[in-house]
């Protein structure tokens, strides 16, 4: 349900959609957490708008964070409580919106105050780019070890054609004689950012969850799964990660903390 008439004006270019939720179990109440004066939602709308982005829109299912958002002169949509994950409701928003199939919708997380706006304009620019693709997103390389083993760092591999073959929690590749020398390019870890076409996060959410997206927790494996291409570059930009924890949170405000003086 929309709070305010909410035009689809983004037929050219890209939008940008920013679900956000308060029940985080890790820091309840995240989007809304205090950075300087300001909730955290609006420093990450402020990156969505450094991007060019036609349309930018925030999806939540919570009235505070809708009051919170419009007193920062943010748009909104007011979704279903009952969304199991992000994904589902970004796709409750481009059908509210009515936006057409082609659109291209990038996914920007409620709780990245410090995404750089170039890396919403490069994942956009490479779905547009491919397409065949009905999807794109971004990656790093690996050189440290531990990184590579570490299963909150999701890794990926692409094929020659810059499109993405697998994504998983495990060390990917399996270096059968044991891992290069140190500094070496060891994998690509994923980057969480994503651009789709309306019309594939439609056919999305109405698929079944797939056996190896239930294996891996990974959305993107059920994209896989259903036979779509998922075109993948290198990042022109490493992000700092989002804010998951207290800690997380007094790190960005650090961070921010110079440009509100």
């Amino acid at each position: 349900m929309s709070q305010r008439p909410v035009q689809p004006d983004c037929d050219s270019g890209f939008c940008v959609i920013i679900p956000a939720r308060m029940r985080s179990t890790r820091l309840p109440g995240k989007p809304l957490a205090d950075i300087h004066g300001r909730p955290m939602l609006a420093w990450v709308h402020d990156c969505a708008a450094l991007s060019g982005a036609q349309f930018i829109v925030i999806a939540t299912d919570d009235d505070a964070v809708l009051q919170a958002s419009e007193a920062f002169g943010a748009r909104v949509v007011l979704t279903s409580p009952e969304h199991q994950s992000g994904t589902d409701r970004l796709a409750e928003v481009i059908n509210e919106l009515d936006l057409p199939d082609h659109q291209i919708v990038v996914n920007l997380q409620g709780d990245e105050p410090l995404m750089v706006p170039a890396l919403l304009r490069q994942v956009a620019q490479l779905l547009s780019d491919h397409p065949e693709a009905a999807l794109a997103t971004l990656m790093v390389p690996i050189v440290d070890p531990h990184e590579f083993h570490d299963p909150a760092a999701v890794k990926v591999v692409v094929n020659q054609q810059g499109q993405a073959l697998y994504f998983s929690r495990s060390p990917i590749p399996c270096y059968r004689d044991g891992l290069p020398e140190l500094g070496q390019v060891l994998g690509y870890r994923h980057l969480g950012l994503y651009a789709y076409r309306a019309g594939f996060l439609r056919r999305f959410v109405a698929t079944p969850m797939a056996a190896l997206e239930q294996a891996e927790k990974l959305e993107q494996l059920r994209a896989l799964a259903m036979g779509e291409s998922i075109a993948i570059a290198l990042a022109q930009a490493t992000p700092p990660v989002g804010v998951d924890t207290p800690a997380d949170l007094e790190r960005v405000r650090a961070v921010l903390a110079p440009r509100t003086a």
